[in-house]
């Protein structure tokens, strides 16, 4: 009997597959610290206008300053993943938000704080690297859903986390500054044990970054998120020269964008992509319905902390009281993701996005109409949450079935990137109002700030509502009605 000499391993197939369970795992952990660090300022909000010196109208200037950071990581993160590896792409992605945790934790004054929490906004691209690892390992879109659905509660999770951590933090020792090191330790965690762990993506198409495409994108979103941040503001009048200037030269430098992108071989958005009438159903619904869910991401936590005694209305929370208090909507809102593939399956998906909107318009007007009852406003707070579970399965799971493979990522991107832009809009629109109703020499804002904040995010919910009724459930592959 001859042995018959077995053909070399390939280098390959020497390198054992990470186990499924470990790849889980380590995604968790990275949507986790993601969670935590979006999460964490939110008890100590009313604390910080105090040890900072700035009004709770500045404070807006947290999400905004982070949402536009993210506005600029985004699609430059989303397309390095799939030329260059979505795992080589994200441990740089972390190093990125960890270097932005520690300036946040050393920061003592509003700018240091602003700066660390532009860096930080690089969050926003471990959601498209880490579904690209998933879907490339997978391969099957049912799969995807699933492990969307997982990150999504992941990210509640880590919401979750962050509130308690911070809150218990911030009630143990005397200045809330010392809870602004809860990301760094989360972050920390995370690139440690994923950075072994998680597999490198098999297919990378080739192809270049499209660096052109990217900056005029930034600029133009930048200016005009700038523009509608600042706009009725002293010194911003909406007639002003400065915020016209924002407003129209933002918007010809997007135009501009959209033609150069049309003539480039490789773009780093195929903006041929929103012909398709679903894709752009979703890209617009996605844009309502997180100027609701960023949008008012401080005025809530400012308004549970604010006091009756002191401010004429506010139930008065202190930080830790204030993180138990958003519990029931990220609880809510976690159920709702991890629900939302099978109501989808009995509903269909353009049910559940309207369903999602309707929800968190029923639930903004509850909490315009019961913020007197703190039983009543969380109860609003819970079914708002539930429809955003909806609404963040279903937009960012519908975006990426609209790509091919090789473009996973990058159109995960372009929905993390509407998010972001929606977000902007919201938290503009936000500080507007509080601005608006702020009294000179005030640092919290009059009560109607918060009812017509509330009333706004209804309004906005109920009309991505109705742009969700435009999605085609069964849509003819080359449809671009």
């Amino acid at each position: 009997m001859t042995d018959t000499a077995a053909p070399p391993a390939s280098p390959r197939s020497a390198i054992r597959p990470t186990p499924a369970a470990a790849v889980l795992a380590s995604v968790m952990l990275v949507e986790l610290s993601s969670g935590i660090t979006q999460g964490f300022l939110s008890p100590i909000l009313r604390g910080l206008t105090d040890t900072l010196k700035v009004s709770a109208a500045d404070l807006n200037w947290i999400s905004i300053a982070n949402l536009l950071s993210s506005v600029a990581f985004t699609p430059v993160l989303s397309r390095m993943g799939d030329l260059y590896g979505h795992r080589r792409t994200l441990r740089w992605n972390l190093a990125i938000v960890l270097l932005g945790s520690v300036l946040v934790g050393v920061s003592r004054d509003f700018s240091t704080l602003l700066a660390g929490q532009i860096l930080q906004g690089a969050f926003a691209g471990f959601f498209p690297l880490l579904v690209g690892i998933l879907r490339n390992r997978s391969g099957q879109d049912a799969e995807s859903r699933r492990g969307i659905s997982v990150m999504v509660a992941a990210l509640v999770g880590g919401l979750t986390l962050g509130l308690v951590s911070s809150g218990l933090v911030a009630r143990s020792v005397d200045s809330p500054t010392a809870a602004l090191w809860v990301p760094a330790v989360a972050t920390s965690i995370a690139l440690a044990v994923s950075w072994r762990l998680l597999p490198e993506s098999d297919h990378r198409p080739g192809g270049r970054i499209d660096w052109a495409g990217g900056i005029l994108l930034c600029v133009g979103l930048l200016a005009v998120m700038l523009g509608l941040g600042l706009g009725g503001t002293p010194g911003w009048e909406w007639g002003s020269p400065r915020t016209l200037g924002c407003l129209i030269g933002g918007a010809v430098v997007t135009a501009i964008w959209v033609r150069v992108e049309l003539r480039t071989e490789d773009p780093m958005i195929d903006v041929r992509m929103f012909r398709r009438r679903n894709v752009a159903v979703v890209s617009l619904v996605t844009l309502t319905f997180t100027f609701c869910m960023l949008g008012l991401q401080v005025a809530n936590p400012v308004f549970l902390g604010t006091s009756t005694a002191s401010d004429g209305y506010g139930p008065g929370l202190d930080p830790f009281a204030i993180a138990l208090a958003m519990l029931p909507n990220l609880l809510a809102l976690a159920g709702g993701a991890l629900a939302a593939p099978a109501v989808a399956r009995v509903l269909s998906d353009r049910l559940t996005l309207v369903c999602g909107c309707l929800l968190m318009a029923l639930g903004y007007v509850v909490s315009a109409l019961c913020h007197t009852d703190l039983t009543g406003f969380l109860a609003g707070t819970a079914v708002a949450g539930l429809g955003t579970g909806f609404m963040q399965h279903s937009t960012r799971t519908l975006a990426v079935e609209s790509v091919p493979h090789d473009r996973t990522a990058v159109g995960s991107g372009i929905n993390e990137l509407l998010i972001n832009v929606g977000g902007s809009l919201g938290a503009a629109a936000v500080l507007t109002v509080f601005a608006h109703h702020t009294p000179v020499g005030r640092p919290l804002p009059a009560l109607g700030a918060y009812t017509t904040s509330w009333t706004l995010c209804a309004v906005v919910s109920i009309a991505g509502a109705a742009l969700a009724l435009l999605y085609r459930t069964h849509q003819p592959e080359k449809d671009h009605a």
